[in-house]
């Protein structure tokens, strides 16, 4: 039997709203056709001006793009949110629940230093977090 993951009793976590995911240093954020359509539908635009627009591709893959500032291409700096926010990649939906940042009890602590919704609010039981980091590695 494997060992239980550190978190094993669950971790809590509340989403701030503050943008600061969306925003920062440069980084990728993969994404792929399902989510390029997803995308088409929900701003009314076709999937050709999506890719062209808002993706670049990146190690054999696309990720979306970012303005010069770090800023997703579909986050909006006025209101701080996200303007596709019901049809985001998975990479979004599952944040900040990654392999990367359950590596251990340190990485978990440090992510709290950019995003304060870590260690607030409900607790995210370790079946939804395991849901979330089976979704997709990064």
């Amino acid at each position: 039997m494997p060992q239980d993951p550190w978190y094993r009793d669950g971790l809590h976590f509340e989403c701030t709203a503050c943008g600061n995911c969306c925003t920062g240093s440069p980084g990728v954020v993969w994404i792929d056709d399902d989510d390029i359509r997803r995308i088409a539908e929900f701003t009314g635009r076709g999937e050709a001006e999506i890719r062209v627009m808002h993706t670049r591709p990146y190690a054999n893959r696309l990720s979306l793009t970012e303005y010069a500032n770090g800023d997703c291409t579909f986050f909006d700096g006025n209101l701080r949110r996200c303007t596709i926010y019901p049809v985001r990649p998975a990479q979004c939906r599952t944040w900040p629940f990654w392999r990367s940042n359950l590596e251990s009890p340190h990485a978990w602590n440090n992510l709290g230093l950019e995003c304060p919704g870590v260690g607030q609010g409900g607790l995210v039981p370790l079946e939804i977090i395991e849901t979330h980091v089976s979704e997709i590695d990064v």
